[in-house]
């Protein structure tokens, strides 16, 4: 099986380098029409130029597929509605959207100030969501959609200094699993990306990396399945160094406590609350209610 994406047509965020970059590429390599966003800002999201977007809409140009340049930040809601409109109006629909775009302000949570904590917020998790609403009422019209998020390790798992970017990261799996389920009747499936990979975003983890191993191109083959006509929908792939594994939000089976002596019980049988046979992955957070009221219910049926 061959994956293409020909009569496809895609918007990818942060685009102008490192992974959004290889996204872009393999996207129109593989037939889509494809939209560079770049706000063209550093690292910590200062500065703007609209050059590495442009840079990169001439490569896919130079290698024989279309493309257009978008420079506006994602947090820009104007800025973002004029580039999906432009999007329509050159290609009159929008199939794939990869939200990639992203800053870092890392400092440990004692030094880290609340403007740099909800700048990245805003970035990475509200220019997600401003994205995903632009083109959503397009692919709920067209009964057709995929979308993916770029979450990270540091929010599925945490990282020392990250606590502004780890929340937003989470956030997006928490995005992902909404528009998921309500995206279904549509044949809108949303995904969510961890990837490691050398970038811009991660040149400060250590000089003892091995950099060819973690290109970022590397990466992109886990993309291309997410948002491919035979796409899952509310995956969490975690891609790096040709690896590609997949994340879960669980729930075990726990038990039942109640009365004067329920927090004790907790803390002595904590091993069982945390014990993972029997766990699932829940279909909605429903899944939460249903269990605990079936374990209370049997408690009482047994009292």
């Amino acid at each position: 099986m061959t994956i293409r994406f020909d009569g496809r047509v895609a918007i990818v965020t942060g685009a102008g380098g490192g992974l959004g970059r290889q996204h872009a590429l393999a996207l129109g390599k593989r037939g889509a029409k494809v939209v560079v966003n770049d706000f063209g800002g550093a690292r910590d999201g200062t500065g703007g130029s609209a050059g590495p977007a442009e840079q990169v809409a001439d490569e896919i140009r130079a290698a024989g597929g279309e493309a257009i340049a978008a420079v506006c930040s994602v947090t820009d809601e104007a800025g973002v509605a004029e580039m999906v409109q432009a999007t329509m109006d050159k290609w009159g629909r929008v199939d794939i959207l990869v939200n990639n775009a992203g800053v870092l302000r890392d400092k440990t949570f004692a030094k880290m100030t609340v403007e740099d904590f909800r700048f990245v917020l805003d970035v990475h998790l509200m220019g997600a969501v401003i994205c995903s609403k632009a083109v959503w009422e397009i692919m709920r019209a067209q009964n057709y959609g995929r979308i993916a998020m770029t979450t990270s390790s540091s929010g599925l798992y945490g990282n020392f200094g990250q606590a502004n970017y780890g929340a937003a990261k989470m956030g997006l799996v928490g995005l992902m699993q909404t528009l998921a389920i309500e995206g279904a009747k549509y044949d809108i499936r949303v995904n969510s990306l961890a990837p490691t990979a050398a970038t811009r975003m991660t040149e400060d983890l250590g000089g003892g990396l091995d950099l060819d191993a973690l290109r970022p191109d590397l990466v992109t083959p886990g993309l291309l399945h997410l948002v491919s006509e035979a796409a899952p929908t509310r995956a969490i792939l975690c891609a790096g160094a040709g690896g590609f594994e997949a994340a879960h939000v669980t729930l075990t089976q726990g038990i039942y406590a109640d009365g004067a002596h329920a927090a004790e019980q907790v803390a002595a049988d904590w091993a069982e609350v945390q014990d993972s046979d029997g766990q699932i992955t829940p279909d909605s957070g429903a899944a939460q209610g249903i269990l605990e009221m079936t374990k209370a219910a049997k408690a009482k049926q047994g009292a």
